[in-house]
């Protein structure tokens, strides 16, 4: 029963999709035959080469250097030189921009947007599948994926879909596939598929479509689909069909989980109260053990914990079991990270970078928030991470329920107050999650119709409301010298995934 997995378009092209690698190693450890494609890389390549003649000189010259400028994003040197590295990512940016193929269909290298359809309506998603022709990657299914197909004869195609922006390409495909191969059985899986069979009384609208949609980690789920029991627990990923894959990145990337879930679970209105699955933890020891066997397989330049938070033990463990190369991830701001000589233990480690959940400076709205931590905490974290040299990209978080004006000014005059402690900023305004439990006394509205919506807007107390926020972060927050020279800093479109990359090149 040879099984076909998929990633479909558009997410960032900079390293390979972690949930089809674990899906791998669990079908090869059950002896199921499997291939794996990684379509989001290949069709935007496809798509932008699709791209041949132009009347303007940005789109000639970005013609003419399409080959170059991939060449150059996949090079170590490109982090040496910001200036031309953002002209490469805006070039294929530029093309990918022309190669829509209805009007202001909008495709780049993170997303994919069509005026005449809705992601978060499952009649839109069920057009973009009976209309697959219409999509602007239909040429790269027809080309690529056709002749794949006819070659492996697979008895189920499962497509991993982590992004609202996969999601209409993904349903194309899906029509494309149910079209051609209507015996074909088709899975789903994949975080934006497990949000949405988490959503209270969800009723899959896809029947005919889709054979099955699993949600959280899809491992048991689809070794159930081919028939196979879970007998052997999988942790290790499965990497080779992708260790040859020209990725947009300076080096091979590799994605790692080390827990599924969030252990701190109590922020309030968090989505992963809401749609991730419950905390389960990968013991210290065994990732060592992973991360040393896909070193020897895989020669990775980098690590990426994909983990919502690294857990002080996995990070206690790696402080005195350094990995063999450089690591990033996400750790929660806390006592431990105010620790001076941990941090320089951590950075021997091999830690280059830790994305930081700062979110305010008031000290009200963390409270509100259940954040567990304080502006000094967070204060004393960025000066002892600066001190071990370990880069910071925090991100920071407006419009909740907890906040007004004086208080993002507080984050204001914080945020600049730390300039020399913050290397990179992430700025986002507050999305309600749908149907959470902390919404009970909100006043709630929806941003726009569908019924595979995500999140809702809120009636805010203080007037804080979303164009409120949007203004002071344009004409107060950017503004500020101190922060406009951090937000210089932020790789275009590939942000954090690229970012430990110009750390690593600064310290050459």
């Amino acid at each position: 029963m040879p099984v076909l997995l998929i990633y479909p378009p558009v997410a960032k092209p900079g390293e390979p999709p972690p949930g089809i690698a674990m899906l791998m190693a669990a079908l090869n450890r059950h002896g199921v035959e499997a291939t794996a494609i990684d379509a989001n890389l290949e069709a935007l390549i496809f798509a932008a080469a699709s791209v041949s003649s132009a009347n303007d000189t940005w789109t000639r010259r970005a013609i003419r250097g399409l080959d170059a400028n991939l060449a150059f994003l996949r090079d170590q040197a490109a982090c040496r030189n910001p200036d031309r590295y953002k002209r490469a990512v805006h070039d294929i940016q530029r093309l990918l921009g022309q190669a829509g193929s209805g009007p202001n269909q909008r495709i780049g290298l993170a997303e994919y947007q069509d005026p005449s359809l809705s992601p978060v309506r499952s009649a839109d998603l069920i057009r973009a599948a009976e209309n697959y022709q219409q999509n602007p990657f239909y040429s790269y299914f027809r080309q690529r994926l056709l002749p794949v197909v006819e070659r492996i004869g697979p008895s189920v195609i499962g497509l991993s879909i982590t992004y609202l922006d996969q999601a209409l390409c993904a349903f194309a495909m899906i029509g494309f596939f149910r079209k051609l191969y209507p015996q074909v059985r088709i899975i789903l899986g994949g975080g934006l598929i497990t949000a949405w069979l988490k959503r209270s009384g969800f009723k899959s609208p896809f029947t005919g479509l889709v054979d099955e949609m699993a949600a959280g980690p899809g491992e048991a789920g689809l070794l159930e689909f081919v028939g196979k029991t879970v007998q052997i627990e999988t942790t290790c990923p499965d990497y080779a069909p992708f260790a040859q894959t020209p990725y947009l990145s300076p080096g091979f990337v590799l994605p790692y989980s080390a827990s599924s879930g969030c252990y701190w679970n109590r922020c309030a209105f968090c989505p992963e109260k809401v749609h991730a699955p419950e905390y389960r933890p990968i013991a210290p020891a065994r990732v060592k053990g992973d991360l040393d066997i896909l070193f020897e397989k895989f020669h990775p330049s980098l690590i990426h914990f994909l983990d919502n938070a690294l857990h002080p033990a996995t990070l206690k463990f790696l402080a005195q079991n350094p990995l063999r190369i450089p690591w990033y991830g996400f750790a929660r701001i806390g006592s431990l990270l105010t620790d001076a000589d941990f941090c320089r233990a951590l950075r021997r480690s091999g830690c280059v970078m830790l994305k930081l959940g700062l979110e305010s400076a008031d000290e009200r709205v963390l409270e509100g928030m259940q954040k567990g931590i304080d502006p000094q905490t967070i204060s004393s974290c960025l000066h002892a991470l600066k001190a071990a040299g370990i880069a910071v990209y925090a991100y920071l978080l407006f419009g909740t329920p907890w906040e007004n004006l004086q208080s993002a000014e507080k984050t204001l005059e914080f945020t600049a107050g730390h300039a020399g402690q913050i290397d990179f900023l992430n700025l986002a305004v507050f999305n309600l999650p749908a149907h959470s439990p902390d919404a009970e006394n909100l006043e709630v509205r929806n941003f726009y119709e569908g019924d595979l919506c995500l999140y809702q807007d809120f009636v805010h107390s203080a007037g804080w409301n979303r164009t409120a926020v949007r203004r002071f972060l344009d004409k107060r927050f950017r503004r500020r010298r101190e922060i406009a020279a951090i937000l210089r800093n932020t790789p275009p479109v590939f942000t954090s995934n690229h970012a430990p990359f110009f750390v690593m090149a600064g310290r050459q």
